[in-house]
């Protein structure tokens, strides 16, 4: 049963308590991401949530990090597209060390001059380290392709010169920005009593005060057409991406789209990655997913491959699109497919973080928590009429994107046949 409460401050919580495990996980989110950054400032989200790790006024950064070792507990965070996340999971007697530490680093870091041009050179790396990965490279590439002239166009790193050109102030006022009561919801699922951890997080976060919050404003919205863009990277695999226009979040069309999704190329199992690595040998990895933003979602064909092989794995995938266009799925796939996505979320469900992220998530994303009961009744009710909408509704070629990278001379031969392959 969930349990939600506000802070005497307007700081959300949602709880779930679970007496059977010795752990709690416990986790702030923040509605804060590349969603709202302008393009002069991108990557700051992503800075901030490094600088919460760097010293506060009670602890340094070696002390912030002992504090969670010391007790056998796992302490971490990461940012994406619309939210970032601080999480700890600790055994349940020690969730009390959790939240003062968590508490301490919202309300008393100290973002130090040196800490922060240290930290520059810190993500700088990890930077240089995601340029080195093609297949990030190429996701980002689909990315500025499809979100074209919208926040979601940016890379959540930021860039080389957007890292070196932040100072102390302007990240202070975007933490001052995002970082308030009305833009956190604090998530905690374990072993716990929750009046008590109520009354411990008003003790811990009464700092934390309502103030003026850049709250998410609509940005204009993608238009989605045909396009097609190629970068050379000197690596020996070529890697490919088709996106499509998908489905928003909390749209009842995301349900058989996953439905969809998981015989299409969601799995080990699925069409694509059965004839194409199985039978044809032709790639190492072949999948496709779905992404969901606040207004607007995408859905993503990927595949690692020889150069040599493209034309043909492209053939083969444009005729697995057809082939679903034309006779859709079988009733024995679409049963099979609702009990797989059935039990992947069922043994999500025994993770006291992956439920910890799941309703805080849900909390913070759509103002409300869906049931497992709800989740497992959308799932049930997906009917073949529904598939039928989804695909003709995501494989429109009007509005393809593919985005390749790999180290090819002669590129626009292979552009060509790309086009007629899958534009109009």
């Amino acid at each position: 049963m969930y349990l939600k409460d506000k802070l005497d401050n307007g700081v959300t919580v949602v709880m779930e308590n679970i007496p059977y495990v010795n752990s709690v996980s416990i986790g702030i989110l923040v509605s804060n991401g590349v969603i709202k950054e302008e393009k002069y400032v991108n990557g700051i989200s992503h800075f901030i949530e490094h600088m919460l790790f760097k010293g506060t006024t009670n602890r340094t950064a070696k002390e912030i990090a002992q504090s969670i070792d010391n007790i056998g507990g796992q302490l971490n965070a990461f940012t994406s597209t619309e939210y970032t996340c601080f999480y700890v999971k600790v055994l349940d007697n020690h969730l009390p060390i959790a939240i003062d530490l968590l508490s301490d680093m919202f309300n008393n870091s100290i973002f130090n001059e040196k800490d922060i041009e240290k930290e520059k050179g810190v993500i700088l790396e990890e930077i240089k380290m995601y340029l080195d990965s093609p297949e990030d490279i190429v996701y980002d590439l689909l990315s500025e392709l499809m979100f074209e002239d919208t926040p979601l166009a940016l890379p959540i790193l930021g860039s080389i010169e957007t890292i070196n050109n932040l100072n102390r102030e302007t990240i202070l006022k975007y933490f001052k920005e995002n970082y308030t009561p009305e833009n956190m919801v604090i998530s905690i699922v374990g072993n716990f009593d929750s009046k008590d951890t109520i009354k411990l997080l008003n003790e811990c976060f009464n700092n934390n005060t309502k103030g003026h919050s850049n709250n998410y404003k609509k940005n204009n919205m993608p238009k989605f057409k045909q396009k097609l863009r190629y970068q050379q990277k000197d690596i020996e695999q070529l890697n490919l991406c088709i996106g499509m226009e998908g489905v928003k979040r909390g749209s009842d069309d995301l349900y058989p789209l996953m439905v969809m999704n998981n015989i299409f190329g969601g799995s080990m199992s699925s069409r694509l990655f059965q004839k194409i690595r199985e039978e044809k040998g032709l790639v190492y990895s072949v999948y496709s997913h779905a992404t969901s933003f606040q207004d607007v979602g995408a859905f993503t064909i990927y595949a690692g491959l020889g150069i040599d092989q493209i034309i043909n794995v492209a053939k083969l995938i444009e005729r697995d699109i057809q082939d679903l266009k034309a006779n859709l799925i079988t009733k024995d796939e679409l049963t099979k497919s609702k009990e797989q996505l059935k039990g992947n979320f069922i043994l999500g469900m025994e993770s006291t973080f992956s439920r910890m992220l799941d309703i805080g998530r849900s909390e913070l994303l759509l103002g409300r928590i869906l049931t497992p009961e709800e989740v497992l009744k959308k799932i049930d009710r997906v009917a073949m009429e529904d598939i039928k909408r989804i695909i003709s509704r995501i494989f429109d070629k009007s509005k393809y994107n593919i985005a390749y990278v790999g180290n090819i001379s002669g590129h626009e031969m292979i552009d060509k046949e790309l086009k007629e392959i899958f534009f109009i």
